[in-house]
């Protein structure tokens, strides 16, 4: 049920996120794509993914597989509840101090308590992902796309 509930919520979201793509502004510039490509595919892979998630509901129901699996709320009680609660905390603190940071520093930490939440133990791992990912994909999207994101407190 829970399953479905979130395939209804992820549809409404795709479908108002489809909407909001459309009020994009074209301009015609040297631009192939255009300003909507990329948002257009978030919505279509959102959409995607939510179909992909009722069809996988269906064939547990289908196969009547109602025991609960290890990362479920019926299993893993309260704690569930406490770990969304603390990613909701957590993505709003990182939302706050992006500008203020800048992507780079403030990715790279927030990326770097996630892994170490979920995949503990294993630092060299966590901090090589976390550092890596955030500063190449802002040398990404900063020289090779021309997409401007805030340098925060560091001098590049």
């Amino acid at each position: 049920m829970a399953n479905r509930i979130i395939v209804g919520f992820a549809v409404i979201l795709a479908g108002l996120y489809l909407y909001a793509t459309e009020q994009i502004p074209v301009v015609l510039l040297d631009d192939p794509l255009g300003p909507k490509a990329f948002p257009r595919l978030l919505g279509a892979a959102l959409l995607a993914i939510a179909v992909m998630l009722l069809l996988e509901s269906l064939r547990q129901k289908k196969a009547g597989d109602t025991t609960p699996t290890e990362g479920s709320a019926q299993s893993a009680g309260w704690r569930h509840y406490w770990v969304v609660g603390a990613l909701t905390i957590w993505t709003s603190l990182y939302v706050a101090l992006f500008e203020w940071a800048g992507y780079a520093l403030s990715t790279s930490i927030y990326l770097l308590v996630l892994t170490a939440w979920f995949n503990r133990g294993r630092w060299l791992s966590n901090v090589l992902t976390a550092v890596l990912f955030s500063f190449v994909s802002y040398g990404v999207f900063t020289k090779l796309l021309a997409v401007s994101l805030p340098r925060g407190i560091l001098p590049f």
